[in-house]
């Protein structure tokens, strides 16, 4: 028996959330909207909607970036307090190391906690995770979870080198 398994599934977890978002709540059926719509409007030059459903549609993009892999693309969307934890470059390593790609994570429910902040949540499998996203200049942004600070400002080596210890990395 793998002793194991439940830490690397909450690391795998942890990765995701860390890498997604900090939501919780229960949130009404709402319109579906395709998620890249607000980050296409971003990137077109306008701000992401301050609502509900701009921030729903932020964190799904940050979820299919992370799941597929754009693991660049999903530091992207990172608070600007996220991005000064870890570099670009040692964020793509650290996930390319041990991050499990290619499982999908789906939103299940989200809910506005004033106005430029949204919590949702996210299953990937059986596994649900809150996230938090921030509305910081003009779009939605991951607020990383504090375990994922603290394991990014190791730098992705000594990152890598705990994750293995512990068993969460996906590719070890």
């Amino acid at each position: 028996m793998d002793n194991h398994l439940p830490y690397r599934r909450l690391g795998a977890l942890a990765l995701a959330a860390v890498a997604t978002l900090t939501f919780s709540a229960a949130c009404s059926e709402e319109s579906k909207e395709p998620a890249g719509d607000t980050a296409a409007a971003a990137a077109a030059g306008g701000p992401e909607q301050k609502t509900l459903e701009g921030a729903k549609n932020a964190a799904q993009t940050v979820f299919d970036r992370f799941s597929g892999g754009d693991f660049a693309g999903a530091w992207e969307m990172y608070t600007s307090a996220g991005k000064q934890s870890i570099s670009k470059d040692d964020y793509v390593k650290l996930n390319t190391a041990c991050s499990r790609k290619g499982l999908a994570i789906q939103l299940t429910s989200a809910r506005m906690e004033g106005t430029d902040k949204a919590i949702v949540i996210a299953k990937q499998l059986v596994a649900a995770q809150s996230y938090v996203m921030v509305y910081e200049q003009d779009a939605w942004k991951l607020e990383p979870a504090k375990e994922g600070l603290a394991l990014y400002k190791m730098g992705a080596e000594k990152a890598i080198a705990a994750q293995k210890k512990a068993g969460t990395c996906a590719n070890a």
